[in-house]
């Protein structure tokens, strides 16, 4: 009996990350994707969130209110129940404005909470993994290029989040791109950071927000400036691997930062 070569059928993964995205965004899932070596796989929850209308619209900046609902249970409680019934290996949180609005003592009662509902699976958020990134780099100063559609209020609320967490924010706001995802171009963003964020000579800059197209440019402004470049999508993914057990899977990656090339501290949880 002749055997037959079979064609890659998705099955063979070596590790897969789950990640909770707000219902009409698409960035999280494609930026993780691209990343993402061929046998890590990601699997998509979607939770409501008020500021979103069908197609990604958004309000020019979004209003707060939405903001900490979209945290609140128990609709993300279900989400994150339903995609750790899989067999994933972490769950990432793939959005950064209500880790602002609740702050770090807020976002730890979170992740708390949704504890009870992962099956053990490891959990991470942006604004969590974001901390563990710059630790890895060994930065302190940083800078926060937060997407066109937060407001200043929610801006300074990033600040306060990465100060109270020990670190200096030489720069911080909302940049200056239309507030459109689809308007958002590799392009653009670098020319923001060069013209805006070089001059405070951050140690790091973290282009924070989920949903602003932004791990194209990582590795060419790296080279340019000279600083560590984390965005939101790609801090979250690369703590997900760690919190995985796929650091092997981490360490392959290229072309999107010398985060990659770091261990996040305390290893596993």
């Amino acid at each position: 009996m002749s055997s037959i070569r079979a064609q890659k059928d998705g099955w063979e993964a070596r590790a897969r990350i789950g990640v909770v995205v707000p219902h009409a965004d698409v960035g999280p899932e494609s930026e993780f994707q691209a990343i993402a070596p061929d046998d890590v796989f990601v699997h998509g929850s979607r939770v409501h969130f008020g500021a979103m209308r069908a197609g990604g619209e958004m309000d020019p900046k979004i209003p707060h209110d939405p903001v900490r609902a979209f945290v609140e249970p128990p609709h993300i409680d279900h989400a994150v129940e339903l995609l750790a019934a899989s067999p994933l290996d972490a769950i990432a949180l793939g959005f950064t404005s209500s880790a602002y609005v609740l702050g770090a003592d807020g976002e730890k009662k979170l992740f708390d909470r949704l504890a009870q509902y992962t099956r053990g699976l490891p959990l991470t958020g942006t604004t969590a993994a974001a901390v563990a990134g710059f630790t890895a780099l060994d930065t302190r100063r940083i800078a926060l290029v937060n997407p066109p559609w937060f407001d200043d209020r929610l801006s300074t609320l990033g600040a306060d989040y990465f100060t109270e967490q020990g670190f200096e924010v030489v720069h911080h706001g909302p940049c200056g791109l239309p507030s459109n995802q689809k308007l958002i171009t590799p392009e653009a963003l670098s020319q923001w950071i060069r013209s805006t964020v070089a001059e405070h000579r951050p140690d790091a800059v973290l282009v924070a927000g989920n949903g602003i197209r932004a791990v194209g440019v990582i590795d060419a402004l790296e080279q340019e400036l000279g600083f560590a470049v984390l965005t939101a999508n790609q801090v979250l993914f690369w703590h997900a691997l760690h919190l995985a057990g796929a650091a092997d899977a981490a360490r392959s990656i290229t072309g999107y930062g010398r985060l990659f090339t770091a261990e996040p501290p305390g290893g596993r949880a």
